[in-house]
């Protein structure tokens, strides 16, 4: 496979065909030309600032065509970009900066209480973005375009006995991510993808790269919005659509509407779809599913699965092999049970490096014989990859692994909180929710309510429980580590936040 370098595409394309039209964003369109003139604005304005190729940038933006052109531009200049959710806030945020230590901090306007609040960034300078638009032109940026191996972007992946990890993402990863939406989307020339998820996902990155790498266009929202949904795809001709979360079930409950019918759309591709959502999704919308399974150390996508086998994530990549390993060493064939995923490749450089500043961890994932994903699967007989979870202690919430190490550590830190304990339940939309065991400190009467109120001001949307349970103990083992899988997982008994469905909707809707 040729690897072309993505900056250096995205000031080709703008020179060679100016007019040709990048994405309609705001409503409004943006072409090639403009989109490269931002992006080297962009550039020139950081290296003025002093930053230069492999320093980092912790950006914390919403969907815009600021934060497209700003995008763009970090990788134009070789300029380490670390995309960090806007809801971020507290040890989370602090884990961010302390690890990556940026020589800038970039937000929205109105996220300057959440830097201001860590003492991370009391040394950093912050840049705040108050216009949407596209910053003006300012001529061409000179500087050298980046190599496909340098490190592009770190982006933070929620840990399962430990903080976030920042996967070190090379320029050619993105690339090949972009690469492999095309396959799992069967695009053509001339499709439109309606694109809702955020940038700062690497679901959002991969396709705010692929116009660089196909004659395709973007429809981007800000948003995603059920009610709207089957209208603005009709209204905006878009022919694709990605599916992550529970975005397929919140479809599903949407009463009947003129335009879902009305669309030309042909392929939702992503991940999570529930198997017995596929057929009815099929069936009333009329478009095709095809469920993919993947990491951001793996360039995103591992698998496709194009034969329409219900709930499998189907074969690697063309790039990539997979093995399923027992806890024996012992690489499963069809039919041998449950293993590790664990990912190698043909194309050096598909697998991410590691994590950064984090040997631990990156010995524990990058071996030699292949990434050690922490994920179980299964094959069918026809050599299909099934898809059974995390092997570790996470939870799959709104599009998000959300690490029980990061939800515990601040309920533990709330006065009436002895002991705490995270799980996943069975979402009614999405994956999971999360459920919270408390062990209350002796003499305390807490209130689940209040507790869940603190929380609010230390986690982001996706980190914070559904359900709280108060327990006066917890089932332990010898050495007195919580027995996890003997918590009741039942609704006897527990608190549940308030308007948690209009929560999780708008949850999803944000990632």
């Amino acid at each position: 496979m040729q690897i072309q370098g993505l900056a250096n595409r995205l000031q080709d394309l703008g020179s060679e065909n100016p007019v040709r039209l990048f994405a309609t964003i705001d409503g409004q369109p943006l072409t090639f030309c403009a989109l490269a003139n931002a992006a080297s604005a962009v550039a020139d304005r950081l290296h003025r600032r002093g930053l230069r190729r492999g320093d980092r940038v912790v950006v914390m933006m919403a969907n815009s065509p600021a934060s497209l052109a700003l995008i763009h531009g970090l990788l134009r200049a070789g300029i380490v970009w670390v995309p960090v959710n806007p809801a971020l806030v507290g040890e989370a945020l602090s884990h961010v900066i302390r690890t990556t230590e940026p020589g800038l901090l970039i937000c929205d306007a109105g996220l300057e209480a959440s830097l201001a609040a860590c003492q991370e960034a009391e040394n950093i300078p912050v840049e705040v973005i108050s216009d949407r638009g596209l910053p003006p032109s300012s001529g061409p940026f000179d500087g050298a375009f980046p190599k496909p191996r340098d490190l592009a972007a770190i982006m933070f992946t929620s840990g399962t006995t430990g903080p976030a990890k920042g996967v070190m993402v090379s320029h050619m990863m993105l690339e090949l991510a972009a690469e492999a939406v095309s396959l799992c989307a069967a695009l053509v020339p001339g499709d439109n993808l309606f694109m809702w998820e955020p940038f700062y996902h690497i679901g959002g990155a991969q396709v705010l790269l692929l116009p660089l790498v196909r004659d395709v266009r973007l429809t981007i929202s800000d948003r995603f919005s059920a009610s709207r949904f089957w209208q603005q795809l009709t209204e905006s001709g878009c022919t694709h659509i990605h599916h992550l979360g529970g975005i397929i079930q919140i479809l599903l409950k949407q009463p009947e509407s003129e335009w879902e019918r009305r669309h030309g759309v042909r392929i939702a591709w992503g991940g999570g779809c529930a198997p017995e959502a596929w057929a009815p999704f099929e069936e009333r919308f009329g478009v095709q599913i095809r469920e993919c399974y993947g990491m951001t150390e793996c360039s995103s996508i591992t698998s496709l699965n194009d034969e329409g086998v219900l709930g499998s994530v189907g074969r690697p990549m063309p790039w990539f092999e997979i093995d399923l390993i027992d806890e024996d060493g012992r690489v499963l064939g069809p039919g041998e049970g449950r293993g590790e995923i664990v990912v190698r490749t043909s194309l050096p450089g598909a697998i991410t490096e590691g994590y950064y500043r984090n040997q631990e961890a990156t010995a524990k994932a990058v071996r030699s014989d292949g990434f050690h994903t922490g994920d179980l699967g299964s094959w069918n007989d026809d050599g299909m990859l099934f898809f059974h979870g995390r092997m570790t202690d996470s939870v799959r919430c709104k599009g998000e692994n959300v690490s029980a190490y990061e939800v515990e550590s601040v309920a533990s830190r709330h006065p009436d909180v002895f002991d705490v304990a995270m799980i996943g339940v069975p979402a009614e939309i999405g994956e999971q929710d999360i459920q919270l065991f408390i062990q209350p400190r002796p003499g305390s009467d807490p209130d689940p309510a209040e507790i869940w109120r603190w929380m609010v001001d230390h986690l982001a949307p996706h980190q914070r429980p559904r359900y709280i349970v108060l327990l006066a103990d917890f089932p332990r083992t010898p050495s007195q580590r919580i027995q996890k899988h003997l918590l009741p997982r039942d609704a006897n008994g527990r608190w549940e936040a308030p308007s948690s469905r209009t929560h999780a909707a708008r949850g999803v809707a944000a990632q």
